[in-house]
């Protein structure tokens, strides 16, 4: 099931990129494997799927632990401070940044290291009391203040649209994001380069490729629903 799931998901991701005149290696799709077990994902592992995302910083730790080593680990889910240690050089982006408080521990953490941490601000566009993020207002703000850390690296937006049955009520959200993220660009801030959008789940990352998502994150249409 998961290996003709993922097909279709692909599938589905070149059809909307042909509508919207885009390339489709320019999507880069995040099998979301939270709760799921590794036999599942090496499913989609052995179908060739290689980049892979965690909403749980314990739960993502073990799985890199003892998945294969080649797999690009993603974390997507609301990280505490105190969990930075867990992550930060581990994973190929953090996705989930919503505070300058943990831009600046994830850069003095990587400070540390001697490494670069990728980042991408949270921006809570509809403004949606159960989710965390930056408003659209305050996301130059923090831009200007993250091109000051030198350890990390902001390149673009993240953000989780709302729970809807069509699709199409989500795309005006994926708009405004993608026009915030063009707007702060032209800003032409040292540091921060804003060429990537992370946006678009499993009921409608179509209309958010057709927008021009960079990074689709599906779980439930490629691995069925959670337990």
């Amino acid at each position: 099931m998961i290996s003709e799931n993922l097909k279709t998901v692909r599938e589905n991701i070149i059809k909307a990129c042909e509508r919207a005149g885009r390339n489709p290696a320019d999507v880069t799709l995040l099998a979301v494997s939270k709760k799921k077990s590794e036999s599942d994902i090496l499913e989609a592992y052995n179908m060739g799927q290689r980049v892979f995302a965690e909403n749980y910083v314990q739960e993502l730790t073990e799985k890199m632990d003892s998945l294969p080593r080649d797999i690009k680990w993603h974390m997507i889910g609301h990280l505490q401070r105190n969990k930075v240690k867990y992550v930060a050089g581990r994973v190929e982006m953090i996705h989930s940044v919503d505070s300058l408080r943990l831009a600046e521990e994830i850069n003095s953490f990587s400070l540390k290291k001697g490494i670069v941490t990728e980042i991408l601000a949270e921006v809570n566009v509809a403004a949606e009391e159960n989710k965390f993020g930056f408003t659209p207002d305050e996301v130059e703000e923090f831009a200007l203040k993250a091109s000051d850390l030198p350890a990390i690296r902001l390149t673009g937006l993240m953000t989780s649209a709302p729970f809807v049955t069509d699709p199409e009520e989500n795309r005006e959200i994926f708009i405004k994001i993608r026009n915030l993220c063009v707007d702060i660009n032209k800003k032409s801030i040292d540091n921060v380069i804003m060429k990537k959008l992370s946006m678009g789940m499993t009921g409608d990352y179509v209309v958010a490729v057709e927008e021009g998502a960079t990074h689709v994150r599906v779980g439930t249409a490629i691995f069925g629903t959670r337990s």
